[in-house]
């Protein structure tokens, strides 16, 4: 058998940096072993900067991708989500066309799997023939309960439809029912993905603006500007006089792995007690920060400092073009260093790489350079500011 040896600047092993040692692997990328340079003997390959295992993009919305420069940064979320749903009439063409264009872009850019939120089967086809591993989060919205049963039933077909597509694909891919966020998801809705998801990995959009406290805490707020798109003259939710999570988080109760995105303006109180309700109830709670999509539409970085301070688990998306001016996890990395330069890039590392494998539970395959798992190897700057897939003979 032929093996590939690599010796970079730092080798990053998904845990840890490995100094003074090689990467070794056969030549379409299984991971043979990491041995002392001493021990390597001949031909062995330099890679300048880091060397790591693929990229886990945790949050993104490929179907978006034609948004790309169509909203301006800094207008704020309420205006932001206002400007996503009403435009429309975008050509077939166009949007197939950046779908295609973007998934490209994450695989050079060394992503290997992508938990990806969608409310059509518009990426199925991309999809279907991509090497990107793809946990797909069929996204439910459904204000009110009386539109629950008519509004759910459709979502659920979407979901048949990606699965379906996607049947016959060479990669693996997982497709489940995602609640939206707080403010478009009502009572009996999140039952009903409750029951839907009992032990899967789903996500949701949580408190990205003060307003969504305020809906559920007052019944006011921002939020009504938006509602008012959808005929709606009041909020349709219940108040509860509590924050947005501690109002919907204890509608799941069934074991599910829940992605948290954004968490902009998530409070420590509110932290310690998510954290605490679901290790209470059976629940896993991973926090998916997109740093740069935070700066882009309110100018502002997640708690990073409060997640770590109560030992969140924590990973890495890039939102979507709508909202981004790239999709790279390196960028998501070197913009986290710029605002927390206390962080060590091997934190950093672990949550684009070995984290997002443990909680989509793909850990098994990807996430490190353990022995006998293919986990795509990358190339990072130094600086963690840019990132390519290396090329094996199977590529």
């Amino acid at each position: 058998m032929a093996y590939r040896k690599f010796k970079a600047d730092r080798l990053f092993d998904g845990d840890r940096f490995r100094e003074g040692e090689i990467l070794i692997t056969d030549e379409k990328g299984k991971v043979e072993a990491i041995v002392p340079e001493s021990e390597a003997g001949e031909n062995t390959e330099q890679v300048a900067g880091i060397l790591c295992p693929g990229l886990i993009n945790s949050h993104c919305h490929l179907e978006l991708s034609h948004l790309k420069n169509v909203i301006p940064p800094h207008t704020g979320l309420i205006d932001f989500l206002c400007s996503v749903v009403t435009k429309r009439g975008f050509a077939r063409e166009l949007i197939d066309a950046e779908i295609i264009r973007a998934e490209k872009e994450m695989e050079a850019n060394g992503i290997v799997a992508v938990g990806d939120i969608g409310n059509t089967a518009d990426t199925a086809a991309v999809k279907s023939s991509s090497r990107i591993r793809w946990q797909n989060f069929v996204e439910v919205l459904s204000f009110t309960d009386e539109k629950a049963v008519e509004n759910f039933a459709h979502y659920k077909q979407v979901a048949e439809a990606m699965k379906e597509s996607l049947k016959d694909s060479p990669v693996s891919h997982r497709t489940s029912l995602v609640p939206h966020a707080p403010y478009s998801i009502s009572p009996d809705t999140f039952r009903m993905i409750n029951e839907a998801t009992s032990g899967q990995v789903i996500s949701m959009h949580n408190q990205e603006h003060p307003a969504e406290d305020e809906l559920y805490k007052t019944g006011g707020g921002e939020y009504l500007r938006f509602f008012k798109i959808f005929g709606m003259n009041k909020s349709p939710f219940p108040v509860t006089g509590k924050s947005s999570i501690r109002s919907v988080l204890p509608y799941f109760t069934n074991g599910q792995t829940i992605f948290l995105i954004h968490n902009t303006f998530m409070s420590e109180d509110d932290i310690i007690w998510a954290n605490e309700y679901a290790a209470n109830n059976g629940l896993k709670l991973v926090y998916c920060l997109c740093i740069n999509a935070n700066l882009y539409i309110e100018n502002k970085v997640p708690p990073v400092d409060l997640l770590m301070k109560h030992q969140c688990d924590m990973v890495l998306g890039t939102d979507s073009y709508s909202s981004n001016w790239q999709l790279s996890i390196a960028k998501e990395m070197e913009a986290v260093k710029k605002y927390f330069p206390h962080i060590p890039d091997a934190t950093l590392l672990q949550w684009a790489t070995r984290n997002g494998a443990q909680a989509f539970g793909w850990n098994d395959q990807l996430g490190s350079f353990r022995k006998g798992i293919s986990p795509g190897l990358v190339r990072l700057e130094a600086d963690l500011s840019n990132s390519a897939r290396l090329q094996m003979s199977n590529q």
